[in-house]
This record gives C-alpha cells, sequence and structure tokens, in this order.
C-alpha cells in the first residue's frame, strides 16, 4: 500500500465535517463550485478551522472566468489572504497568470511572501498556461510548494499521462496534487497511471431538496433542480481514499 494525501474540496461546513469523519488529510475550502471555486466567506473559513480539526486550505479567487486579474482585483486577493492568516487557515491556494498564458511570476512570488510561512498551492489556473513544462519550472521560482492540476487536460483521466511526467519533471522540488474529475470509480487507475502521492476532489453527489413550491422546480446548470443540493458522504471519502491507498 502506498502512503497517499487526500484533500477534500470543501464549499460548505457539513463537507467540512465529512472531510474530518472520513480521514481525509486536510481541506481545501471554496465557494461556488458551479463556478470552479470562488473564495468562501470568513465565517465558513472561520468555522471550518474550528470543527473540523484539519488543516485547512483556503483558496484565493475573487471572481470565476479567467486568471488574469486587474489591480483591484488583485489587492481584493491580499486583503482576503490577510484576514484568513488571522482566522486560522494552515494554507492558501490561488493562481495567478499573464495575458500570454505564462506563469505571473511577480505576482506569486508577492503572494507567497504574504502568505508566510502558510503553505502556497498553485490551482488549476496552471492547466491554462502555455506550456506545462515551463509554467512547473515558474511555479517553483516562485515559491509554492504544492500545484493542483489536471496534466493540462479536462480531466485526472485523460490527464493521466501529463501527470506523470510532471511528477518526473517535478523530481520531489514540488508535490503534485490530481485534480479535477478524480472519483471513487476511477481513483485506483488514476493513482496507477500518474503515480502520484497527492490528490484531490469533492466526491459530491446531489440530493433532492425537502419540498417543492407550488409544483414548480426550477431548473439550474448540469440539470441539477434549483431545490436540490450537493452532499457529501464519508463512506465516499473513506472508499476514496482506500482505492488511492491500495492501488
Amino acid at each position: 500500500m502506498r502512503e497517499i494525501v487526500f484533500e477534500l474540496c470543501a464549499e460548505s461546513i457539513d463537507a467540512c465535517l465529512v472531510a474530518r469523519d472520513g480521514g481525509a488529510d486536510r481541506i481545501e475550502l471554496c465557494s461556488a463550485l458551479s463556478e470552479g471555486g470562488l473564495t468562501p466567506s470568513h465565517g465558513l473559513i472561520r468555522e471550518a478551522v474550528t470543527r473540523s480539526g484539519l488543516p485547512v486550505h483556503v483558496l484565493l479567487r475573487p471572481r470565476g472566468g479567467d486568471f488574469v486579474y486587474t489591480d483591484a482585483e488583485f489587492e481584493v486577493i491580499c486583503e482576503d489572504l490577510k484576514h484568513l492568516r488571522l482566522l486560522g487557515a494552515s494554507g492558501v491556494v490561488l493562481g495567478v497568470l499573464c495575458a500570454d498564458g505564462s506563469v505571473d511570476v511577480e505576482r506569486t512570488r508577492e503572494l507567497v511572501k504574504l502568505a508566510g510561512p502558510l503553505e502556497v498551492t498553485f490551482n488549476r489556473a496552471f492547466d491554462h498556461t502555455a506550456s506545462l513544462e515551463a509554467a512547473l519550472e515558474d511555479v517553483i521560482a516562485a515559491g509554492c510548494r504544492r500545484i493542483l492540476t489536471s496534466g493540462g487536460e479536462r480531466d485526472v483521466v485523460s490527464g493521466g499521462k501529463s501527470l506523470a511526467r510532471l511528477i518526473g519533471q517535478a523530481a520531489g522540488r514540488i508535490d503534485i496534487a490530481v485534480g479535477g474529475g478524480l472519483r471513487v470509480k476511477n481513483a485506483a487507475a488514476v493513482a496507477r497511471t500518474t503515480g502520484a502521492q497527492h490528490f484531490h476532489g469533492s466526491i459530491r453527489r446531489i440530493v433532492a431538496g425537502p419540498r417543492h413550491y407550488d409544483g414548480h422546480d426550477v431548473q439550474i446548470e448540469g440539470g441539477a433542480s434549483a431545490q436540490s443540493r450537493f452532499i457529501v458522504d464519508s463512506n465516499d471519502v473513506r472508499a476514496m481514499i482506500k482505492n488511492l491507498t491500495d492501488a
């Protein structure tokens, strides 16, 4: 059995408690996963830190869309970073790119310095860079300790071989966390293909809401009902970790 680190991507306090009960090693905390993840509220950060007992790494992303930020947006990221330090976060997750598709090394270095000594993960902005190989070296040079990536593909299954190459290129200089479409059913195959130690997933499932109003239910993105919601089950977390460990 291999030693693995599994991080649950959580957007609610209930998911954070499930991460604890299911045996996850850490939490990436965000909001609005339907937008690819945005910075969570300070109240959620405090409760996650206080109640989960796990290291909580907070996503810093002020809006959806690309990762090329204006000066005003970058100031928001900096201010949120200052506050989450006070709230007890163990790390931050961020990604800043230049308009040409390269890593914004200068701004990333500034954020790493501001975060110190908190661990900094470069998020899946990495997958949108013009060259994954060059981006890997830039992220290392900027001082990040971890990269979250699907290997530049739409999910970790498609990006399996690319992920294996990136792990080889990193050669222990930075942790490569495999994330993006990681599921309980594909976890073992992804672990074998990539040879990775670090993994990231949300393992969400949709459940129906408690009631409907006037027999009318609005449909939202992905075909889900406006009265339905996403939950995470601790049994799924345990199954994920077992499949990754046994691979």
